[in-house]
């Protein structure tokens, strides 16, 4: 069971991918749906994905829902996490505070600076990027493993149970950052 939070973004389009490649989603909008998803005899969550949107407001709703501490600890308890574009900056340092990177919010510009890449990606080869207000990486500790860069900045890393893009790997075809995820349960 992966386990999407649907606060906003392209949950949807995680959904269909995830469905696409054979796996149980279920959508989490609040903590009643968390708590929907403990693991019961072995069965449960396996994963969660952060999908993009506003990080600030996605913070905000996680906090008022009563998700923060719950996804915080079930992360840092090992459950595997894909974040992507928002997903990315709200597992940084200065967010949940999980993964030990720092992003750079809004680093590529407004929606008018959104483009398109086909970039190497690491253990993969050449993937389609789309990016959209996009943050990137500009720490990353030493225990982060960097996995791909764009004009020298860091769009894609992997920390222990964390794998996160600054690009939307949903709104392609290409399902080879899904089934790495997936490969991490």
């Amino acid at each position: 069971m992966i386990a999407i939070l649907a606060l906003q973004g392209a949950f949807a389009e995680h959904e269909l991918m995830l469905q696409r490649l054979g796996a149980e989603t279920r959508l989490i909008r609040n903590l009643e749906d968390w708590n929907k998803t403990l693991p019961l005899k072995g069965v449960g969550r396996s994963g969660l994905v952060i999908p993009g949107g506003e990080s600030t407001s996605m913070m905000r709703i996680m906090k008022d829902e009563g998700l923060f501490e719950p996804i915080r600890e079930a992360i840092l308890g090992g459950l595997p996490v894909l974040g992507t574009c928002a997903g990315l900056i709200m597992l940084d340092r200065n967010h949940l505070g999980v993964m030990d990177i720092l992003a750079k919010r809004n680093a590529y510009g407004r929606q008018l600076g959104s483009f398109n890449a086909e970039e190497e990606f690491k253990g993969i080869g050449n993937v389609p990027m789309t990016f959209i207000r996009a943050p990137y990486i500009e720490e990353a500790g030493p225990d982060v493993e960097i996995l791909a860069t764009v004009d020298g900045k860091i769009v894609a890393a992997r920390q222990a149970n964390t794998l996160v893009t600054a690009f939307h790997p949903e709104l392609t075809d290409d399902t080879r950052i899904h089934e790495l995820f997936l490969s991490m349960l």
